[in-house]
Order: structure tokens, then C-alpha cells, then sequence
């Protein structure tokens, strides 16, 4: 579950002109070694990475600087020499506090600004649904192990339940700020965690103000909403051609059957592996009645060996294509693709009617399309 913790590998910049306040961090850390450099990184809007930008010393359990007051907005750390870890804030045209806890940088409290404000309620949200969400599978590894299937029911309940929630506050949060920095930051989250469908979240993202759509990142959200929108449930299935085992090139267009599975996996992919049985006895249930099914591996360069032998071993009879190229498959790139195992069924006209499905609730809407159910 510690994909609900937020992945802050983002830039941004909003274009709109702010009022020049100043921008002064300081801070109180009592544990930190006089002399210990601070250094504040930001987002580069062009690598994505963190640059160092400046810095300071610990001088009597405490630090300031003064830096280049920011045009707009933007994602910031500060690192503490000798110390793991950052803490993370939002440089604005304010003067912004830390209280600094050594043993717990993540812990530390901000104070200044609207955005920082914003930014502290975000993160004490996913801190919280984090740890109710730990607590749950300790406690539902434990209902498991005591073959208590009615508590596990439970606990599987309540986890979806704070999934819901969590979804619901992160809406509320866009469309109560739509001029807020934190708001692009928090739909990038719901965009990578799918937390909704991609027509919703374009819905979302269009009511932010024009001066966050215009910043690097909602820049390119907007670009990853259309790519997204690409592969989406309704939209058609973008053809491709690769190569098979054999070095044959076959084409999605052709193996289409009345309902067709893609399914991206790789030899080494261990959750991929466990489902392909899965796979195969729903492709012998109902491969008579029309199911057609392509494996796109994302097997690593030089490992064609490796591919070949988990199609043998898996018994995986449907049609298989791989361009060896691991992550960088132009076929993955194509779907958006950045976790597998991951499934896209399409109906007979070539519609993506379904995706990410696995197991008996895979075989469930395959029988429904086919008429089976």
C-alpha cells in the first residue's frame, strides 16, 4: 500500500505574477551539529530532478537564509548534512518556518504560506491513510493465518473503504483550490495511481485556473491525460506489430477474435507468472467461443531465452511478441504501460472495453461479452 504515499518526482512553475513578499526560510533544529550544512534543492522543470540551489549552516540549533524570490511556486527540499532523508516544501514569496526533528525529517512542521499550508494537510492525510492501511494488513495477515475468513472480510472492507475516502478528499481538494500549486500536485497523484478514470480526471484538471494548467507540470499532465486518453476504456485499441518467437511480425489487427485480451507480462515478473494460470484456463473456457488473447513481453534484451522458456513452461498457447527492449518495449510506451502484469480487453470492433482485470473477475466480463454469464 505505499503506493497511497505520494511520489513527489514532479516540477512545476505557475506563469501568474505574485506579489514580491520575500522568501526567507528559517528554523529551529535543536539536534543538528553547529557547523552541519543545509541545502535546499528545487525541481528542475527540465530533468524532473532536484537541484541544489543554495545553502546555509546550523548555528546554535538553528539556520536562515535568504534566496531569489521565486516567480511562482515550487517543489522544494531541504537536506541536512550527515542526515537521511529531506523535507519537503513549497517555495512562495513568503517567509517560511521548520521546526526540525533529526530522528524523523518527514515529522518536522512547517509554517508559512498558503501553499505550504495546503501542502501540510495533504501529507498529514496520506500519513494517516497509510497507517490505518499497514494496520489493516497486519491485521488481516493475522485473520489469514487464524483462518478467520469472516474478521478478514472485515478488514478487507474497511480497506476499501479508506481507499474510497481517500479518493473522495483528494477530489474535494482540487475543486476546493483550483489555483493551488498543491491541487496539480495531488491530480498527478490520482493520474498515476488511476485513481479515477482518465475522462474524470481531465474533468478535474480543466477547472484548475489557466495559470496551473500553463506550469511545467500541468503542462504535462495535459500531455499525459492524451496519452492516456489513448488507451482508455472506450476509446480504440492503438494497432501495433512486433516480432514473435520465431521472428515473425504479427499485428494486433490481425488475431482479433470477438473479444481479444492483450496481455503485457514478462518472464520475470513474478505476479505475472502466478496469474498465467489463471490465464490459460480462461482462454480454454472460452477460446471456442471466440476469445483471442496477445502476450507483449517485456523481457530484457539477450533474454529472449528466458521468454521463450516461461511460454513453454507456463503452457501459454495464444499468439506472443516481444521487441526484447524491457521497459522501453515501444508497444508498452504505446499503452502507457508502467506496471504489469496489466490487461486490456477490447471487443470485436477493436473497443478497450475493460482493463487491469484479473482472475475469476477477468473471466467474469470475458463471459459477459461473449454472452456466457
Amino acid at each position: 500500500m505505499r503506493k497511497i504515499i505520494m511520489t513527489f518526482a514532479i516540477a512545476a512553475a505557475l506563469t501568474s505574477c505574485q506579489e514580491d513578499k520575500g522568501y526567507t526560510i528559517s528554523g529551529d533544529a535543536p539536534k543538528m551539529e553547529d557547523g552541519k550544512t543545509v541545502y535546499v534543492s528545487e525541481i528542475d522543470e527540465n530533468t524532473n530532478r532536484p537541484i541544489r540551489v543554495d545553502s546555509t549552516t546550523i548555528k546554535d540549533g538553528s539556520f536562515k537564509l535568504d534566496l531569489q524570490d521565486p516567480e511562482s511556486p515550487n517543489l522544494s527540499f531541504l537536506e541536512f548534512e550527515g542526515t537521511q532523508g529531506n523535507v519537503i516544501f513549497i517555495s512562495e514569496n513568503e517567509e517560511i518556518k521548520f521546526k526540525i526533528y533529526k530522528d524523523s525529517l518527514r515529522s518536522s512542521e512547517i509554517s508559512g504560506g498558503k501553499e505550504n499550508k495546503l501542502l501540510q494537510e495533504y501529507l498529514a492525510h496520506l500519513k494517516q491513510v497509510n497507517e490505518k492501511v499497514m494496520q489493516g494488513r497486519s491485521e488481516m495477515q493475522s485473520a489469514f493465518q487464524q483462518k478467520d475468513s469472516t474478521k478478514l472480510t472485515s478488514l478487507q472492507e474497511n480497506e476499501k473503504e479508506l481507499i474510497d475516502n481517500d479518493k473522495v478528499f483528494k477530489k474535494k481538494m482540487v475543486q476546493e483550490n483550483p489555483g493551488s500549486f498543491v491541487s496539480i500536485m495531488v491530480i498527478s497523484d490520482m493520474l498515476r495511481m488511476k485513481s479515477y478514470p482518465v475522462n474524470e480526471i481531465q474533468d478535474m484538471f480543466a477547472e484548475l485556473s489557466e495559470e496551473v494548467q500553463n506550469t511545467a507540470i500541468g503542462k504535462q499532465i495535459s500531455k499525459n491525460l492524451k496519452e492516456a486518453n489513448k488507451v482508455a476504456i472506450g476509446s480504440k485499441a492503438p494497432n501495433f506489430t512486433a516480432p514473435t518467437p520465431e521472428g515473425d511480425e504479427i499485428a494486433l489487427k490481425d488475431v482479433m477474435g470477438k473479444v481479444t485480451v492483450i496481455d503485457f507480462w514478462a518472464a520475470w515478473c513474478k505476479p505475472c507468472r502466478v496469474e498465467n494460470p489463471n490465464l490459460v484456463k480462461t482462454y480454454n473456457k472460452y477460446k471456442d467461443d471466440g476469445l483471442s488473447i496477445i502476450g507483449v513481453s517485456l523481457d530484457r534484451p539477450g533474454q529472449k531465452d528466458r521468454w521463450v522458456k516461461a511460454i513453454k513452461d507456463d503452457g501459454l498457447p495464444w499468439h506472443q511478441v516481444s521487441n526484447l527492449q524491457f521497459w522501453q518495449d515501444p508497444v508498452a510506451q504505446l499503452y502507457g504501460i508502467k506496471a504489469i502484469p496489466a490487461a486490456f480487453v477490447l471487443n470485436e470492433e477493436g473497443t478497450i472495453v475493460a482493463r487491469d482485470l484479473r482472475g475469476e473477475d477477468l473471466d467474469k466480463k470475458i463471459g459477459e461479452l461473449l454472452n456466457k454469464n
